[in-house]
This record gives structure tokens, sequence and C-alpha cells, in this order.
């Protein structure tokens, strides 16, 4: 449960219809595996100490006695178990009715009942024969020799995890036009249990699945989804057992078509972050009552995946939509701009390098949304002191296949006189050398957009502002920033992808541009070859990206962030290495905001932005102390 993680489970026990002595110790045996997985949450089927199928038996006393009976022993039982269980039991009350309801229990302790609010009597449902709706229903009742609290609007709030706050509906409730969780969660539930007996019709499992997700979505919240299984009667229905553990619209775990546990993790700290994030939930209402408890506050281990690449999409079966959506959202951006300004030109210095290539494959299908010809794209190389063949050839490749105007300006006589000019000497290699180098371009890519009245095409990508990987006033400025919001590692999928999809000889010079090392090129070559390559200065992008991706997106604390590593790139990289270039991020990010200050224009593509306009706002004189503090304990 530390860092925010809790295991949940839905679980459906092999039951028999009216035998509440055996359902119990089907139930008991469940709860017991649970806890011995490490489960803290768990939730079990609708009715499932008696079976959702009892019909008219419902109105035997017999029944009802055996199940309180049957309630009793599991609470007995389960005394020794820290494990938080919401199970399906049918209750009376004084005024001789009866509710469906869930039966919340801890160490053998009943919490609270939490009433069906919505009673389905439709087609194969026929509950309002039986239950009456505990909608408006909050009182005591009075079950296994003690009074119980009972109320739709129950929460449960665990003391050493204030962020897990667990709320609970019931079946038809989700599929009603305001489900209770609606409430609940405004209320401050970050956990739904959902306690169901939804029988098995061909096609219904994917639109239980959709509301599953878009409710765990649209409320922030994680939503684990119990339903009734085998031993339910087949005399007119089957019953399948489809658990689901969703959290904020994403399927996390998933069984249909038996028993036993399903078994996840949330993130209750990453649901609480996000809606701090948005500051958009209701003010708590009337009613709701908040029941306390206590867990063992312990490390969860983690079976949830994952990736070491949280900026590309891990479904491959949708990558060709997913990349053209990106493609085509910022180049989009770009050809409002273009219009907006009445530019004939697009001004873009390729250097035959990741970022370059990228922006310009972008600016080419701005150009085709426009219905222009790509002659209005002008890409530019500047080689300098550090350029090499490649990459000069790979540009003036490119932009051929593309339809380019493509131009040199060779920048290294004016540079050197820029060096004569200020005393720099040549043998100086420093940062001076280096920024002299990309303000010149920047220099020259303004002055041929002036000259055609178009604009300047920036081409540093998200993972560079991020670490102040640019030179200020240099490739750090631009008339309109089409990477802006790309990562590192997203430029090179979306680079993959391009020459996937065009194939031929622009294929081949992309693929040839993905395995040339990422560099300035500001230093002078090593035989011929780059000798200045940007991970071995910085550290790898994919491990940036991912520092990226969970401290400032999910705004994780450093201990979170580098156990999460562990968990993505264990196996490729050592611990050392993780907390090296974890602190070099913190130490970049911290000291690097003045140059997102000043960011031009950009479109944002993803989740993730760091415009001030937008996405990020932060003092340039923000200090990290804490941070860097915190990793110093680890």
């Amino acid at each position: 449960m530390r860092d925010g993680f809790v295991k949940v489970a839905a679980g459906t026990p092999k039951i028999r219809v009216a035998d509440c002595d055996y359902n119990a110790g089907q139930i008991i045996s469940l709860m017991r595996e649970a806890a011995a997985q490490g489960v803290k949450v768990l939730a079990l089927p609708e009715l499932c100490v008696t079976g959702y199928t009892c019909g008219d038996l419902f109105l035997q006393p017999t029944l009802l006695d055996g199940a309180e009976r049957a309630l009793g022993r599991i609470l007995e039982e389960t005394k020794e178990l820290d494990l938080l269980t919401a199970l399906g039991v049918p209750v009376r009350n004084t005024n001789h009715r009866l509710y469906n309801c869930a039966a919340v229990m801890h160490k053998g302790e009943l919490l609270g009942l939490v009433p069906k609010s919505h009673i389905p009597n439709y087609g194969e449902f026929y509950e309002g024969r039986w239950f009456a709706s505990g909608q408006n229903c909050a009182e005591p009742v009075w079950l296994c020799g003690d009074w119980a609290d009972m109320g739709p609007r129950w929460l449960f709030n665990c003391y050493t995890l204030p962020e897990l706050t667990v709320g609970v509906e019931i079946c038809e409730d989700l599929w009603a036009p305001e489900p209770p969780s609606g409430a609940l969660a405004a209320e401050g539930a970050t956990l739904i249990l959902n306690l169901s007996a939804s029988d098995e019709v061909a096609g219904k499992a994917d639109y239980r699945r959709a509301l599953v997700t878009g409710q765990s979505g649209r409320l922030c919240c994680a939503y684990v989804y119990a339903d009734a299984g085998e031993g339910e009667s087949s005399t007119d229905l089957v019953f399948a057992g489809h658990n689901m553990i969703a959290e904020n619209g994403i399927l996390l775990a998933e069984k249909r078509f038996g028993t036993g546990l399903t078994v996840s993790e949330i993130d209750v700290g990453r649901l609480a972050h996000e809606r701090r994030r948005m500051n958009n939930s209701a003010v708590r209402p009337d009613g709701a009552v908040t029941i306390h408890f206590n867990l063992n506050l312990g490390d969860t281990s983690l079976t949830r995946p994952v990736s070491p690449t949280p900026f590309i999409p891990a479904d491959e079966s949708h990558r060709a939509e997913r990349c053209e959506e990106i493609l085509t959202i910022a180049a989009l951006g770009l050809k409002k701009r273009l219009e907006h300004t009445n530019a004939p030109c697009a001004v873009v210095g390729l250097s035959g390098g990741l970022d370059s290539t990228l922006a310009i494959l972008i600016t080419a299908k701005a150009f085709d949304l426009l219905g222009r010809d790509r002659k209005g794209i002008l890409a530019v190389t500047m080689p300098c002191f550090g350029t090499t063949k490649r990459t000069r050839s790979n540009a003036e490749i490119l932009a051929q296949e593309l339809g380019a105007e493509f131009v040199e300006v060779s920048i290294g006589k004016a540079v050197e006189q820029h060096f004569a000019d200020i005393g720099q000497s040549m043998d100086d290699h420093s940062v001076t050398f280096e920024n002299a180098q990309a303000r010149e371009r920047t220099q020259v890519l303004m002055d041929l957009a002036n000259q055609r009245g178009g604009l300047v095409i920036g081409t540093g990508d998200l993972s560079e502002l991020a670490l102040g990987w640019a030179t200020y006033n240099g490739d750090h400025m631009s008339m309109y920033a089409v990477n802006a919001s790309i990562p590192k590692t997203l430029v090179r999928h979306l680079t993959a992808y391009e020459a996937d999809r065009l194939g031929g000889r622009i294929g081949e010079v992309l693929r040839d541009i993905l395995d040339t090392p990422v560099s300035p090129e500001l230093l002078p070559p090593k035989g011929g070859e780059i000798a200045q390559r940007t991970e071995d200065l910085v550290g790898p992008y994919e491990l940036h990206d991912f520092y990226l991706y969970y401290a400032i997106r999910w705004a994780f604390p450093p201990r979170k962030v580098l156990r999460l590593a562990r968990c993505a790139f264990g196996e490729r990289y050592d611990e050392e290495t993780l907390l090296k270039w974890l602190k070099s991020f913190y130490r970049r990010f911290f000291a690097q905001q003045f140059k997102r200050s000043c960011l031009p224009d950009g479109p944002k593509v993803g989740s993730v932005g760091l415009s001030p306009r937008g996405d990020w706002r932060m003092p340039s004189d923000a200090v990290a102390k804490l941070w860097l503090g915190e990793l110093e304990t680890l």
C-alpha cells in the first residue's frame, strides 16, 4: 500500500443456490486466498451468500435466517484477515422490508450495509417482487446479534491510506441513468465496488465492459466489478462470472467464464492527484456518512504492467490509427498558423537528425491539408564544424523525396568571424563554441523566412524542453514549434511509422536517420563520425521520458518514480544508473525552467505539455532541494 498502490480483487465463489452454509465456506476460502495474495480490498458478487437466483425463496424466513447465520460465520472466521470485503446478502429491517445489500466487513467487524438503489423489474429480472429500493433507506438493522448501520451513501475510508475511500453500488445501479457511484465519487470515493449478478447473453459483455471502464474514467476512480458465476441456477439464465478491474478508463484485469479471483493493483495516489489537478469535484452533499477502518501499511507487489515507454501506445493493433491521429493534430495546428499569417512558405532547418525529420514530415502533411505544393517548404541545411556527410546526405535526400525546396547555407565562416569579433578561440570547445553555431543557424532561418514571408518551424521536442537541452534563443526559438509536446521516444515511434508507411527510398532514409546517434553535431567529428552523442551527456531519453511522464504528468514523488522505473527497466539498467539519471532529471528540470517560460507557440498532441500557457506553470527560480533530498535517502 505504500506509494498509493492497493492490491484489489473481484472474486466469484462457486456456490449452491439456497445453501447458505456451503456458500459461506466458499466465501471464506476465497477471502483467505485473497488475503494470502496480498489483496486489501475484495468485492464478491451480489447475493452470493444465498445465490442470486433464489426467486420466491427470498420470502422464506428459513432462507433469510440461514443467510444471517452464514454472515455471522463469515465474520467470525475471517477476524484475522487484514482485508476489506464487500459481499452480497439479503437483509430485513424492522419495517418488514427486504433489501438486497452489500455487507462491508473488515477483521470480523461489520462496518456497514449498503442497499441496492435501483431494482430491476424487466426482462429476466424480477427483483421488485422481493426487494425494496434502498435509495432513501438510512437506518440501523439488527443483524448477527448487533445493530448494523445501513444506508446507500456509506463511504469507507482507510486511516492509514487516506486516499483510499471505498464506495459500493450493486449491479443495476451502474446501469441506471444516474448511478450512485457518481455521488459517491463526488463525496470522495476513489474506489467503487460493484457487487453484480449480471447474466450472460451474446454481446452483453462488450456493453458491460464499456460501462465499467467508462464509469471509472468519468469519475476518475478505480472500479472493481464482481459478477455471479458458476453455481447460480441455469433454469433460464447463465452467469459467466465476468469480473473486471478498471482505473480511470483503463481496464487493468478481466476474467470471464469461471470462478476464483481476478487481481490487480490500483493507484489511489494517481487518482488523488488527477482529481486535485482537475479540481472539479462536487461539494459533498448532505447525507454522506464516512466509516473508518485501518489496513496494515506495507509494500504492495506489483503485477499491473509498467510500460518503459508510457508515451507510446501499447496496443500495436491500433498503431497506424494513433500515429496518424498524432501527426494530424500537429499538422492541423501548423495549418491554422499558416492560414492565419498568410505565410506562403515554411522554413525548416533540416539537419538529418530525428527531430528536424519529424518536423518536416508534419510540415509536409500540413501543406497537403492546405492543398499546397510542397515546394513551399524550404528545407535548409547549415553545415558547420560538427556536421557529418551522413546527416548532410540524409537531409538532402529527405527534402528531395518530400518534394521540398532544398538549400545549403554553410555557416562556418560566419561563426569564425563571430568568434574573432568576441575573442573566442577556435580551440576552446566550451559552451560558447557550441551555442554560437545554434544561434547562427536560427538567425539564418529567421532571415530566410523574412525574405520569403514565411514561418520558421521549430524542431525541438518535449524531452529537450524538459531537460533544457536547447540553446536559449537558438534552436530554442521558432515561429511555430510542431514538436513541442512530442517526447523523444514518440518522435522515434512516429518516424518509424512513417518509414514503414511510405517505404521506398524515403523509407530507407528515414530508417537510416533512426539509426543515427542523436546529436546536435556542434563538435568536430572524429574519423568522419559523430563525436557528440546527446545521450552520453544527458542520459538515455527513454529514462528521461519515463521520468517526465511520472514525475511531472502524475506528480509522483521521487521514491515512487524510482520504484516504477525498477519495474519497467530492471532488466536493462541497474539501480545506480536509474538513480543517477533521475537525479539529473530533477536537477535539469528545475534549473532550465527559464527556457520553458518563453516558449514559442506549438500544438499539444498528448497528455503532457510544458507550455507556460497550457499545462505547466512554474517559477524559473524554484528550488529542487526537496526532490533531490528525497532521492538522497533512497
